[in-house]
């Protein structure tokens, strides 16, 4: 197979200006999508927007399957409630957004698949607001869920069901939600988080691994692209070997045993065709050589987040999570 060209430097490719003041002018628009919360619609997925922190800019796009709001009375009692899965979106920390369309589109298709109540959660981006306010912003949508009483989740959402589910900056971001809020989590009761899902998740580190050095050059991520998320994500003066970006090299052994002591499981989905393979792969290990209960699924080929452009390989992937959350 031919090597991928190379690929001009990423700021140049997104076109981000950056200004004196730290923050960066992000001039590409990428597709969005609004929602959809009318029920008179014929749409299997419902969908509306609810602010959580107006001065943080902190809200949630909840997704509700219509068969689910269609249901009179709504379902009683948890045993007929849907799981809840808390979605974080990808773009480095960087970019994007809930509302970027194709996390719209994959949430929206997650809840009919599945058949869950999904929460998707807009955070705070770098380099305006550097990690961990991401996080924070995870931790507080957590918050929120457990007291809001919004009627999407409270009727049709079993809260003791929780899974924290997120793709590539936002696999990153749930784990490390999950472990601020490890040592707590009776804080955030009747909400139980039982696992977490995390989708060719968002890891680096200062030396190369095999996958980066094969795949530098990635017509989808290249390793430049990679570098400088890091570079605008991170706190000021530390590099890629900070637990934020490698959880192998720091403090693995700690958030293991808060992840061990809250008994959660874990499902790493990935491919052999990202460049975060290998790095997705060792924290697997550290996951299991740590006695976590661990299910990977490294499928040969594709590229980074590929489900997010396939709709056959999200159903896919859609397919383990729920088997996952049984």
């Amino acid at each position: 197979m031919p090597e991928h060209p190379a690929v001009p430097n990423f700021n140049d490719y997104l076109k981000m200006v950056n200004n004196p003041d730290g923050s960066v002018t992000r001039p590409v628009t990428l597709p969005s999508t609004a929602p959809s919360p009318d029920h008179t619609t014929d749409i299997p997925v419902l969908s509306k927007d609810i602010t959580i922190n107006p001065d943080k800019n902190i809200w949630v796009r909840v997704f509700l399957p219509r068969e689910a709001r269609d249901s009179t009375p709504p379902a009683a009692g948890a045993a007929r409630k849907l799981p809840l899965i808390v979605y974080f979106h990808g773009g480095g920390f960087v970019i994007c957004s809930a509302a970027t369309t194709i996390f719209h589109d994959l949430c929206a298709l997650m809840a009919a698949e599945i058949g869950a109540v999904v929460v998707s959660v807009e955070y705070r981006l770098a380099p305006e607001h550097r990690l961990p306010a991401a996080y924070e912003d995870g931790v507080e949508a957590l918050k929120w869920i457990k007291s809001s009483g919004e009627a999407w989740v409270s009727e049709y959402a079993d809260v003791s069901r929780c899974f924290l589910m997120g793709s590539s900056a936002g696999g990153n971001l749930a784990y490390f939600a999950g472990i601020h809020m490890a040592d707590s989590v009776a804080d955030l009761e009747p909400l139980k988080i039982r696992g977490l899902i995390l989708h060719h998740p968002f890891f680096g580190g200062i030396h190369r691994s095999g996958s980066e050095v094969r795949l530098e050059n990635d017509g989808v991520m290249p390793l430049c692209s990679t570098d400088l998320m890091w570079e605008l994500a991170l706190p000021e003066g530390v590099d890629r070997d900070h637990e934020y970006s490698n959880p192998m090299a720091k403090n693995a052994s700690e958030h293991c045993s808060k992840i061990g002591r809250v008994g959660w499981k874990f499902l790493v989905a990935g491919c052999e065709g990202d460049l975060l393979h290998d790095r997705q792969v060792e924290f697997v290990d550290m996951l299991k050589g740590n006695g976590i209960e661990v299910e990977a699924v490294f499928v040969r080929g594709d590229c980074h987040v590929i489900e997010l452009y396939d709709s056959s390989k999200a159903k896919a992937l859609f397919g383990r999570v729920k088997n996952f959350m049984a």
